[in-house]
């Protein structure tokens, strides 16, 4: 984990000229997914109100999604700034509490299947 990653297009389920909401490139867990801020902001303090009520608004609106589309009671929101760029990830809760799922080892992503259904239930 250094620097953002670019997620494929058929990875993205949401996004407009601030930010894109998509699938991880290395998922933790199925549907873990990432919303990222499109210009250069190092941490979120340097968003002003409107820009971080706006990355908010999209991290709930992803979260709903991954509730209703997987039907789950949790999901997990990260902030990191690993790759110096602000982004969140949100990470479905299955049968693992805690910090059990950071433990896991991603692999790349091979299927977008889900990010269709995830498009399908995005709140209008």
């Amino acid at each position: 984990m250094g620097e953002l990653i670019i997620p494929p297009k058929e990875a993205i389920v949401y996004e407009d000229g601030r930010l894109y909401s998509c699938l991880a490139s290395y998922p933790l867990t199925t549907g873990h997914m990432v919303v990222a801020w499109k210009d250069k902001a190092t941490d979120l303090h340097q968003l002003n109100k409107t820009e971080y009520e706006h990355l908010m608004w999209i991290v709930d609106k992803t979260r709903d999604t991954l509730l209703k589309t997987l039907g789950l009671e949790k999901v997990y929101l990260m902030y990191m700034d690993e790759v110096n760029q602000v982004h969140w990830h949100l990470v479905p809760r299955y049968d693992e509490k805690g910090f059990n799922v950071l433990n896991h080892h991603p692999k790349k992503i091979q299927d977008f299947s889900l990010a269709i259904e995830l498009k399908k239930n995005w709140p209008k």
